[in-house]
């Protein structure tokens, strides 16, 4: 486990904790093909699963991308099940819903990353120049605090296990 700390708060640093690295794969040049089969049950892309075949690294990390985004604003993964079975066979069929809570321009920036072909999917350059994200932030300042209440972080007792 490597900790990051994060300064997102004037009191005090946030800190996060960066899991396993270990199934990392460096690509180098334009041949990002890959037949390795390891990662986390919850973010394998279709592709993946397809038994036998190499698949482009790249569009299975932009995958990966769309079910972290999905469940952040979501707060539950775009394809859930206990029997990892189950779980693949949905994500292999590539349908999932969306909540209408969600902007249409996160919607659409969900459903281009997790689309079912590799092909489809944006590269990763492309992505932070999606208009949910090229849209200017909106910035909390005293007079306007009222209307940025969502975005404030509660502060949290320390866990005794951290």
């Amino acid at each position: 486990m490597l900790p990051i700390f994060l300064n997102l708060s004037k009191r005090k640093p946030t800190r996060l904790r960066l899991e396993s690295l270990e199934d990392a794969v460096i690509v180098e040049g334009d041949d990002d093909k890959l037949t390795d089969r390891r990662g986390c049950p919850a973010y394998v892309a279709p592709e993946v699963l397809r038994s036998g075949r190499a698949y482009s690294g790249k569009a299975a990390d932009i995958w990966s991308l769309g079910v972290l985004l999905y469940t952040m604003l979501v707060g539950r993964y775009p394809f859930n099940d206990a029997e990892h079975t189950s779980l693949f066979a949905k994500i292999s069929r590539g349908q999932f819903a969306v909540p209408e809570g969600l902007s249409p321009r996160a919607r659409c920036l969900i459903r281009s990353l997790l689309r079912k072909e590799p092909s489809e999917r944006p590269y990763a350059e492309d992505v932070p120049r999606h208009p949910w994200l090229a849209k200017p932030l909106r910035v909390c300042t005293t007079s306007s605090r009222s209307s940025c209440q969502d975005q404030i972080v509660p502060e949290l007792p320390n866990n005794p296990q951290d």
